[in-house]
């Protein structure tokens, strides 16, 4: 036991010889020290040594610009933070359902919003163009032609520029009168009962004997029968039966304008703001006055219906499938199936829809619309149509254009719109 003692009294001498006043002091979690009235010195020294460890755990943000984060320290004292960004809202089926219902609403609000109905054909399509917009891009566009062709724009005296002038003049009073009434025609409810009474067979067989000199062929030796539906017109025959309003107010405030441009070019056409543009390559060819009033109503057809604003649009879509497409098909690929089965295929269609609204302005304007198959097969004539050349080209072949024209019951809606204006009563309202 003489260890013991001797261990006891030097812990004693110890004890007894120690400063209390050099004992750290208590830190309180303010940061300010105050004296501890009753301690010893090995308790002092442990509370010291505690709150100092205390105040050196203090929790700091290492980047003190950006916000404090909340976070929770496992068992194995690993800070787990909440996620951030597009993770975490993804994880909330509420926020998903509430992104999905108000984007799905946005959609069918801007699709809905812009659908509108062709004249006559009451084809119904979407136009995110604004018609304002499709305006100044029509006046930006013929402003940039005369420019281009400078120099080469037939002055307004010219006799070619008076002769197109007049033609178009009567082509556009047609147009006014198409648009005057809110009814549309349908197919048995207009006309006189004369000229109502026949049948679709008479209908057909007096274009086709209208078409051919002596009665007995017609174009280029082909006999006409009602088989030789060689183009598919049906979807105009149902869109026709939609009880619907033809749009026509991107046609209001139009100023109309016509110019010649002299060059040999055998083409025209008619740019949204109603800016007409003929070359005299296509007078040279056609010298009548119904054949360029054809090909002028074609051209004022394509203004009516609003293609190039729907071509606008439709590009728009081609072009995001086709970027969706190259990340899994050969660019090269992809754009040589996009135009023969979206382009092209659309552009075709417009075609021949501006033929029929063309074909009634035709008639309107007081021209027999019998001569439009004739132009159209000659207009393809001069652009060299080929035995695969439709599938490949924007325009159907001639001969088709020509054959269906002939065939369509436009055609008998045309012949009794001209004999209306031929008997001097005329009819209104039929776009």
């Amino acid at each position: 036991m003489s260890w013991y003692r001797r261990t006891k009294l030097v812990l004693d001498s110890v004890r007894r010889n120690l400063n209390p006043k050099i004992l750290p002091s208590r830190i309180n979690p303010t940061g300010s020290s105050n004296p501890s009235p009753k301690f010893s010195g090995f308790s002092s020294i442990e509370v010291g040594l505690r709150s100092w460890t205390n105040t050196n755990r203090v929790a700091h943000n290492p980047f003190p610009s950006q916000a404090k984060r909340s976070y929770y320290v496992d068992r194995y004292q690993v800070r787990h933070f909440k996620p951030r960004g597009p993770r975490k809202w993804l994880q909330n089926p509420k926020a998903v359902w509430t992104v999905v219902l108000l984007g799905s609403g946005a959609l069918i609000t801007l699709y809905f919003g812009n659908l509108e109905t062709v004249p006559y054909t009451k084809r119904t399509h979407f136009v995110l163009l604004s018609k304002s917009m499709e305006k100044r891009i029509g006046e930006s566009q013929f402003e940039q032609i005369k420019k281009t062709y400078k120099g080469k724009v037939l002055p307004a005296i010219h006799p070619e520029s008076i002769r197109v002038r007049l033609i178009a003049k009567d082509v556009i009073d047609a147009l006014q009168r198409g648009l005057s009434h809110e009814l549309v025609w349908s197919d048995l409810g207009y006309g006189s009962m004369d000229s109502t009474a026949r049948g679709s067979d008479r209908g057909v067989k007096e274009v086709g004997m209208a078409l051919s000199e002596d009665g007995q062929e017609t174009l280029s030796g082909m006999r006409w029968s009602k088989d030789d539906q060689i183009l598919d017109d049906k979807w105009i025959q149902e869109s026709r039966k939609k009880d619907s309003k033809g749009e026509s107010a991107h046609l209001e405030g139009i100023n109309w304008e016509v110019i010649v441009v002299n060059e040999p070019m055998v083409n025209a056409f008619c740019l949204p703001a109603g800016k007409i543009v003929v070359f005299t390559g296509l007078l040279d060819h056609f010298k009548s006055d119904a054949e360029v009033a054809t090909v002028i109503g074609h051209e004022v057809g394509h203004a009516v219906a609003r293609h190039v604003a729907e071509g606008i649009t439709k590009n728009l879509w081609f072009a995001i499938l086709q970027l969706v497409l190259y990340q899994f098909v050969m660019p090269d690929l992809v754009n040589t199936m996009s135009a023969l089965f979206l382009r092209l295929p659309f552009s075709r269609k417009m075609e021949i829809e501006a033929d029929y609204i063309g074909l009634l302005l035709l008639a309107s304007a007081g021209y027999d619309p019998r001569i439009a198959p004739k132009v159209y097969e000659k207009l393809g004539k001069l652009g060299g149509d080929v035995a695969l050349g439709e599938y490949l080209s924007t325009h159907p072949s001639g001969k088709k254009r020509s054959q269906l024209l002939a065939q369509a019951n436009v055609m008998e809606e045309a012949l009794m719109i001209y004999r209306e204006v031929q008997s001097g009563r005329g009819i209104e309202g039929f776009l």
